[in-house]
């Protein structure tokens, strides 16, 4: 078995659902007719580094979230990127056939280019300890197996919502060194080195199925001192070498790490982090997560932790950013044509 195969998870594919729910309409059920529409054939995908980059989406969430994850799915879709939806354990087998089949649905294009796929087989969602490091490690290891050719590793979770086109972002990021990582870190961990570093937590997720709690020992370790310990946002853009390795280990760094963040309360805050900051890839990784700017009405200090905008001062002014000239001209232009055409609450 290699390195990445361990890794590996059943996966229902999008494309797949469209035949199963083709089959299921011939034994009786209803389906949608729009589902079995006649679809243009799938252009062809350039890949390549002279051809715009490509991303690597995990679209995350726990019981309750299909139709999150739905939205989600469909605001960052791209012919040219890749899928993997992930429901943890707590969520129903139905919830997770029903997110398959609603993508099938509502995203014809999916089914052409079976770019999408949902997680069969899910990792537990409990909120601290280290199911969700599994259940990303998982996810990138299937993405290496589904797709040899993408460039960047996105997570997201079904609270997000993305502020760029998918066009925007490939076109911004055509220009940028593909072997760059984008993760927000720091090594001043201060008052988390004895809340977050040195407790001992078991995840009951990982060993039980079914089970979302954890443990925390009644004893500390000490920080370690075999690796600088760095820590910050969760969420990562991780170019396709750095996730290959984390994911092969073809050095001890990456295994030795998630031995040690096994056991630590929230290691998505601190294990790329390290891995990277440890290791020769410190030179290519750019301190920041790319998450949205927070408005100038918002006074407090902008960290991984704490929301900005839990302090304020002066809401009566704005701070316009890049996008807004766009917008003006947007909004400009469809004023003019209303004006002209005269087509508005047409009878």
């Amino acid at each position: 078995m290699g390195a990445a195969d361990k890794w590996l998870l059943p996966l229902v594919s999008v494309s797949v659902v469209s035949l199963l729910l083709f089959l299921s309409a011939l034994s009786g059920f209803s389906a949608s007719s729009a589902l079995f529409a006649r679809l243009p054939p799938p252009s062809y995908v350039r890949r390549g580094a002279a051809a715009p980059p490509s991303f690597a989406y995990l679209l995350a969430g726990g019981r309750g979230d299909g139709r999150k994850l739905l939205r989600l799915l469909l605001a960052v879709y791209h012919p040219r990127n890749r899928y993997l939806l992930h429901l943890s354990a707590d969520a129903p087998d139905s919830e997770r056939a029903e997110l398959a089949a609603a993508a099938a649905r509502a995203a014809p294009a999916a089914r052409a280019f079976g770019n999408v796929d949902v997680v069969g087989r899910p990792t537990a969602g409990t909120p601290m300890g280290s199911s969700g490091l599994a259940a990303t490690l998982r996810a990138a290891a299937a993405m290496l197996r589904l797709d040899a050719e993408w460039d960047w590793f996105i997570t997201l979770s079904a609270a997000d919502y993305p502020l760029l086109t998918q066009d925007d972002l490939i076109h911004v990021f055509s220009s940028v060194p593909r072997h760059l990582n984008f993760i927000d870190h720091t090594s001043d961990i201060g008052w988390k080195e004895s809340q977050r570093v040195q407790p001992v937590i078991v995840d009951a997720g990982i060993y039980l199925a079914g089970r979302n709690q954890f443990f925390q020992a009644t004893e500390k370790r000490d920080t370690p001192d075999g690796f600088k310990f760095f820590t910050g946002s969760p969420w990562v853009i991780l170019n396709r070498h750095f996730v290959e390795y984390c994911v092969f280990g073809w050095e001890n760094l990456p295994r030795t790490l998630l031995m040690y963040f096994t056991n630590v309360m929230l290691p998505l805050e601190g294990y790329f982090h390290s891995v990277a900051c440890n290791s020769d890839f410190h030179n290519f990784t750019v301190n920041n997560d790319l998450r949205p700017v927070p408005g100038a009405w918002c006074t407090g200090k902008r960290r991984w932790f704490s929301d900005p905008c839990s302090q304020w001062s002066n809401v009566n002014i704005v701070r316009p950013g890049p996008q807004a000239e766009k917008f003006r001209t947007y909004i400009n232009q469809i004023m003019e044509e209303s004006k002209s055409s005269n087509n508005s609450c047409k009878q």
